[in-house]
C-alpha cells in the first residue's frame, strides 16, 4: 500500500452499491468539485466525468 505524504489537488470518493455508483470529489480546500450518481455498466461516463481531475486525483471506495 502506497501512503501519501503531501496534499493533492482533488480527492474522489466512490460508493458503491448493486446497479449505481455515487462519485464525489472535492478539491484540496473542501469545496464540492463533482456530485453525481452513475449507473455500474455506464463506464465511459465515469471516465469521462472524471476526466478534468485525472492530473492529481486521489480515489478512496
Amino acid at each position: 500500500m502506497r501512503f501519501f505524504n503531501s496534499q493533492h489537488q482533488v480527492y474522489c470518493g466512490v460508493d458503491l452499491h448493486a446497479k449505481t455508483l455515487h462519485v464525489c470529489v472535492v478539491d484540496s480546500l473542501g469545496e464540492e468539485r463533482l456530485h453525481k450518481n452513475v449507473q455500474c455498466q455506464d463506464v465511459d461516463t465515469f471516465l469521462a466525468a472524471l476526466q478534468p481531475f485525472r492530473d492529481n486525483l486521489v480515489v478512496g471506495c
